[in-house]
């Protein structure tokens, strides 16, 4: 029997990315009372790991995916859009916030 892999397009890994975001994002906002003992650099760094590092590897993975035109140009395109958005707004959150 034959098996067929199936390999996952790098816009499909970046829209993940950003799912993986907004699951960290929804934790984060239900269990940020935990984190009122942490420093607010602590809580910073936790935030742009989580939050901003992830969407800007989507970015990343978007734009590859588009340059390399692996089929699938809108959910390219989406996936820069999306993590863009999420990523920016959480950056933001990190700068000014304090």
């Amino acid at each position: 029997m034959e098996e067929k892999e199936t390999q996952r397009s790098l816009a499909t890994w970046s829209i993940l990315l950003f799912g993986l975001s907004l699951v960290c994002w929804l934790a984060l906002t239900l269990f940020e009372s935990l984190l009122v003992g942490t420093s607010l650099v602590a809580q910073r760094a936790i935030t742009f790991v989580l939050l901003v590092l992830p969407g800007t590897i989507g970015v990343l993975l978007g734009i590859m995916s588009l340059v390399r035109k692996e089929g699938k140009a809108w959910l390219a395109i989406l996936s820069i859009v999306l993590n863009t958005v999420f990523a920016l707004f959480n950056f933001m959150i990190v700068l000014f916030a304090g």
